[in-house]
C-alpha cells in the first residue's frame, strides 16, 4: 500500500508530504484546486514520462518520493531479477533535473524508466475516465473471466507452451527460407568443393612443388655445374682428389716423427675421406638428372592450378584453401540434409502444437465453466447500480490462431434497457454506465486476486443521488482487502472513507500553490455540506453531512 507521499517543485506544488493508511482514501476539492496535479506527480513515481515544464522552479530539481509497503505483493522475486536491494517498506524516488534530465530509484538504486514501469505497474492501479475504454478491449475481458477461472497457472504453462511453438515454427520458417536459397547455390558450391578436392590439396604441397620446378627448369645449368665440378675433383693431374692423395702421403711419412705430425695425418686423411665422398655425391647427381619435359610440364600444370585457385579463393596459401574446402562441404553436407532437418522440423511442431491445442483447450472449458457466474454477478451489482434491466451476453468460440492469452475470440456484449438489441460496450453504453461497469468489474476481481492500491479518479462522474452511495459502498467493502483511494465530488461516496484528505490552492504574494491536508472530523463535516449545499453553509446542509457520516 502506499504509505507516505512526498512532491517538491511540481507544477503548483511547493512542497507536500503526507502520509496514509489502510482502508478507504478520501480526496475532494474544488475543480481546480489540484487534484490532478497530485495524480500526475504520483504517475512520474509510476513511470511516466515527465518533460521540463513540471518543475515549479525551473532553477531547482523536482523530487518525487513514495513510500510502499510491498510485504504482500509477493514482488520478491522481481526485485532479484532486477537486481535491486528488497525492503518490505521499498522507496521509489523520481527527479526531474532543471536540465530537463530524469533520474529514477528504488531504494536509492538507480533504475530505468522501464523498470520503475514495470514495479509501478504492480503497485498502483490508477483508474481514470479514459481507462473505462479498456472495458471494450478483449485481452482485458478475458483477464476478469481469467482471474474467476483461476487460470494463472494454465495460463503460464500455455506461454510456456505457446513460445515453444513458435521458436519451432520460426526455425521451420527460416530452414526452408534456406533451402530455397541453398538449392540455388548448391550446384556452384559442389563445383567449387569437386574442383578442390581434384587438387589433392595437402599441406607442404606447393613448396615442394615450386622446388622441383626450379631443378626441372634449370637442368641444364644443374648439370654444367655438377661437370665442372666433378672436373676440379678428379682432373689426372690438376684434380683436388689426386693432389689430396699426394699430401695424404706426405702427412704419413711425418707422423712417425712426433703426435703433432700424427695428428696433422689424421686431419688430412678426414679431410680426404670426405673430399672423397663428395666426389662419389657429385658424380650420383650427374648420373640422376637429366631434362624431363614431361615432368616439368606436369609440376608447371600443378602449380598454375594452385595460383589460379588461390586467385579465385583469395586464399593466401595451400592452409586457406584446405579451410575453404571444409566450409564448402559442410555447407554441401547441410544442403544435402536440409530436406531431411525441415521434416524433423515439421514433425516436432506438429507435437508441440498438439500439446499447444491441449493446454488452450483446458483454457477455453474452465474460462467457460465461469461465463455464467461472471453475468450474475455483474448483472446483480449493476442492478445495485441503478440498471436493473443491464444484460451481458458472453460467449467464447474458437479462434483462427494462437494469440498470447489462448486460442479464444471472445464476444462480449452488453444491453442497458429490455427490449434493446446488444452491442460492444464501446457503443452502446453511457459514460456513466461505462463508469459503473467498470466498477463493479474492479470489485469481481477484487474478489478473486490480490490488486494493487487502486485509485479511482472521479469514477462516479455522471452519476448521483443513491446511486452514488451505492457506489461508495462498493469502494468502502474493496478496501476492507486491499488500499483504495477515491478522487471524487459526490459527497455520498466522500462520506464512506475511512479518512479524509482535501486538496485546496493559497495565493501567497504573487505566487499560487496547491496544497493537501488531512481532515479532522469537524472538517470532514464542513467539507461534506459545502459539497451538499456550496460554501454558504446552512443548517440543513451541516445536518444532512453528518448524517451521512452516521
Amino acid at each position: 500500500m502506499l504509505s507516505n507521499l512526498s512532491i517538491k517543485n511540481y507544477a503548483l506544488i511547493d512542497e507536500l508530504n503526507v502520509s496514509f493508511a489502510e482502508g478507504f482514501t478520501i480526496i475532494t476539492g474544488e475543480t481546480g484546486a489540484g487534484k490532478s496535479i497530485l495524480l500526475g506527480g504520483l504517475s512520474l513515481v509510476l513511470g511516466k514520462r515527465a518533460d521540463l515544464s513540471a518543475l515549479r522552479d525551473k532553477d531547482q530539481k523536482c523530487i518525487i518520493e513514495a513510500e510502499f509497503e510491498i510485504k504482500k505483493y509477493k514482488l520478491k522475486s522481481f526485485f532479484k531479477q532486477n537486481d535491486l536491494d528488497y525492503d518490505d517498506l521499498t522507496i521509489v524516488r523520481r527527479e526531474i533535473l532543471p536540465s530537463g534530465k530524469s533520474r529514477a530509484f528504488i531504494n536509492d538504486t538507480p533504475i530505468t524508466l522501464d523498470i520503475l514501469s514495470q514495479l509501478g505497474n504492480q503497485l498502483i492501479d490508477v483508474h481514470s475516465q479514459h481507462q473505462t475504454l479498456q472495458l471494450a478491449d478483449n485481452d482485458f475481458q478475458l483477464k476478469v473471466i481469467d482471474a474467476l477461472a483461476d487460470n494463472k497457472n494454465t495460463l503460464q504453462d500455455y506461454s510456456v507452451n505457446l513460445g515453444a511453438y513458435k521458436k519451432t515454427a520460426k526455425e521451420l520458417e527460416q530452414l526452408i527460407e534456406f533451402q530455397q536459397n541453398a538449392d540455388k547455390e548448391y550446384d556452384y558450391n559442389s563445383f567449387l568443393l569437386k574442383e578442390l578436392e581434384e587438387a589433392s590439396l595437402h599441406l607442404g604441397m606447393q613448396e615442394k612443388l615450386e622446388a622441383q620446378y626450379e631443378q626441372l627448369n634449370n637442368v641444364e645449368s644443374i648439370m654444367e655445374q655438377l661437370s665442372k665440378g666433378d672436373q676440379l675433383l678428379n682432373d689426372e693431374q690438376v684434380g683436388i682428389m689426386n693432389l689430396l692423395s699426394e699430401l695424404k702421403q706426405t702427412a704419413g711419412k711425418l707422423s712417425a716423427f712426433g703426435s703433432q705430425y700424427a695428428q696433422l695425418s689424421e686431419r688430412i686423411q678426414s679431410v680426404f675421406i670426405e673430399m672423397d665422398d663428395i666426389a662419389g655425391e657429385i658424380r650420383s647427381f650427374q648420373e640422376q638428372i637429366e631434362a624431363n619435359p614431361r615432368v616439368l610440364e606436369e609440376v608447371s600444370g600443378k602449380l598454375q592450378l594452385l595460383f589460379n585457385l588461390q586467385k579465385k579463393h583469395a586464399a593466401a596459401d595451400v592452409e586457406s584453401l584446405l579451410r575453404i574446402k571444409e566450409e564448402l562441404r559442410e555447407k554441401v553436407g547441410v544442403t544435402e540434409n536440409l530436406e531431411s532437418n525441415i521434416e524433423k522440423l515439421r514433425e516436432e511442431l506438429v507435437k508441440n502444437e498438439m500439446v499447444l491445442q491441449e493446454v488452450s483447450n483446458t483454457l477455453s472449458e474452465r474460462r467457460n465453466l465461469v461465463l455464467s457466474n461472471l453475468k450474475q454477478q455483474l448483472e446483480g451489482s449493476l442492478e445495485l447500480l441503478g440498471m436493473p434491466s443491464a444484460s451481458f451476453q458472453i460467449e467464447i468460440h474458437r479462434a483462427s490462431s494462437y494469440k498470447p492469452n489462448g486460442n479464444d475470440d471472445l464476444i462480449f456484449l452488453f444491453s442497458a434497457n429490455k427490449g434493446s438489441g446488444f452491442g460492444a460496450l464501446k457503443k452502446v453504453a453511457s459514460g456513466g454506465e461505462l463508469s459503473r461497469i467498470m466498477l463493479t468489474i474492479k470489485s469481481i476481481l477484487a474478489k478473486y486476486e490480490h490488486l494493487p492500491t487502486m485509485m479511482f479518479d472521479e469514477i462516479d462522474t455522471g452519476v448521483s443521488g443513491e446511486i452514488s452511495n451505492k457506489m461508495g459502498d462498493i469502494m468502502a467493502a474493496m478496501s476492507k482487502n486491499m488500499q483504495v483511494f477515491s478522487i471524487t465530488h459526490l459527497p455520498q461516496v466522500a462520506s464512506k472513507g475511512n479518512q479524509h484528505f482535501k486538496v485546496y490552492k493559497t495565493e501567497e504574494g504573487n505566487t499560487t500553490q496547491t496544497k493537501m491536508k488531512k481532515l479532522s472530523a469537524d472538517e470532514r463535516v464542513v467539507e461534506l455540506a459545502e459539497m451538499l449545499g456550496g460554501s454558504d453553509l446552512s443548517d440543513s446542509a451541516i445536518a444532512h453531512a453528518r448524517q451521512l457520516l452516521n
